[in-house]
This record gives structure tokens, sequence and C-alpha cells, in this order.
């Protein structure tokens, strides 16, 4: 039993591509909407802990994006419950579990915010609140990007598009080197990851006309977003890729 739900054969399959682009269309949607709230960015730590280094002196600003930073992290290491914890135990990984949290927690921000807990969407001057929206979606992001990580053997992430240019740009150069099947694969690498980044792209273009129209119950449809891609990729069984033989039929194939 392992930790990991899906490999290239799968991951790269037409099956689940959808999903990879989905989830990254959702972070985009968040980044974005994080950004119209209050000004911040929330789905990497690049920003956010350069923002920090610009701070220095101003301490309560410094706590509080160091805590939303720290939330990043605390997200990461919860997607080890469901899924580590659980494989160390002997017991089957939950893959589907974390991102349905994200997806409850995005739902369970929008509704608040609507509700007034948040203060005014967009207001011109920082609200305390801001951090505690902040912190939480940054908490959701994290989980979402260790989760799909870990169950894609660290090959896919879906909450930033520094990594997937970087390994955008290296499999191009391979793909220019390279030849027959060996270009094939880097080729199929770079179109995933340049995918990705026009699905986050997309997902920030997507949630401007929904915040408008909605302000924080724009929060809903990324998670709606997520859980699709949760119910079409992470599910065991049902994320099984259909494209790929059985082993009693492989079986069959290689006797025939």
């Amino acid at each position: 039993m392992s930790v990991v739900l899906h490999t290239p054969p799968t991951i790269y399959s037409m099956r689940h591509v959808p999903s990879w682009l989905l989830l990254a269309f959702a972070a985009g949607s968040v980044n974005a909407g994080a950004f119209l709230a209050c000004q911040r960015f929330v789905t990497h730590v690049t920003g956010l802990t350069t923002q920090l280094g610009m701070d220095v002196g101003l301490w309560r600003l410094m706590a509080e994006y160091g805590v939303v930073v720290l939330c990043f992290i605390a997200g990461a290491m919860a997607s080890v419950i469901p899924l580590q914890a659980r494989h160390m135990r002997g017991k089957k990984p939950m893959h589907a579990a974390p991102l349905f949290v994200v997806a409850l927690m995005l739902m369970g921000v929008s509704v608040a915010g609507h509700a007034g807990v948040f203060g005014a969407f967009g207001a011109s001057v920082e609200q305390p609140s801001d951090f505690l929206l902040l912190s939480l979606l940054s908490f959701a992001m994290g989980l979402q990007n260790a989760s799909v990580a870990s169950s894609t053997g660290l090959a896919v992430r879906t909450t930033h598009v520094t990594g997937p240019a970087t390994d955008l740009g290296v499999q191009l150069a391979s793909a220019w080197i390279s030849r027959d099947e060996a270009r094939r694969t880097a080729l199929q690498g770079a179109m995933l990851r340049a995918g990705k980044i026009i699905a986050f792209a997309l997902g920030g273009a997507f949630m401007v006309p929904v915040v408008r129209a909605g302000e924080y119950l724009a929060f809903l449809v990324p998670g709606m977003f997520i859980t699709v891609a949760t119910v079409l990729s992470f599910i065991p069984g049902m994320s099984v890729d259909m494209e790929q033989p059985t082993p009693a039929l492989s079986q069959e194939r290689r006797i025939a």
C-alpha cells in the first residue's frame, strides 16, 4: 500500500488532466479573491515572506504575516494525517478527505464573510479580520497543495506557478534535445505545466466578475471546482484510469 494514488500513466491521462487544471483554476480564483478582498495574495508564500521581510520593525504586521505563512505550513502538515500517518499504520490513505476539507473551508469562508465576520469586502483600510481571512485561506491552500503533491508522488502542484513554470522551461529544453519517446514524455509534461499556468491565470480572471456579483460568496465557486476534481480523481475506485487495462486483461493479451 502506498500513499501515492497517481503515477505518470494516470497523471497524464485524459481522464485526470482536467482535475489538475480544475485545481489550478480554483487556486487562481482563491488567490484573486483574497487580493480583491484585502489586497493580499495567499496561495503561495513567496509574496507573503517578502512582505514579512519588508515590514521589519513593524512588529505587529510582521507577526500577522508570519501567522499567515505558518498557516500555509500547518495546512501542508495537516495533509499528513489522512495520508502518510494512515499509511504508516497500515491503513488505507484517505486521499479525498483533505480536498473535501479544503472545499468545505472555502464554503465556510464564503458564508462567514457574507454574514459579516470578515468585515466589508475590499475595504480600503486594513482590518484586523483581514488576517483571519488570509490565515484560513492560506491553511486551505497549503492543505490542497500538499495533498495533491503527496497523492501524485510530488509530480503535481496546484497552488502556485513558480514550480510549474520552471518545470515547463526544463521540459521544453529537454524536448528540444531529445528524440522519440524521451521527447514525447518531455512534451507531455510541458503541456501539463503550461495548462496549469493558463488555468491558474484563467481562475484569477474568472474571479473578478464573480466577486463583483457576490463578494465573499464568490469563494463558493472554487470550492465547487475542488469538489468536482476530488470526485473525479481522488476517490479510490472512481479515480482509476478507465483507459488503463486491468491486470487480468493485460495478462490475457500477453497470452494471446
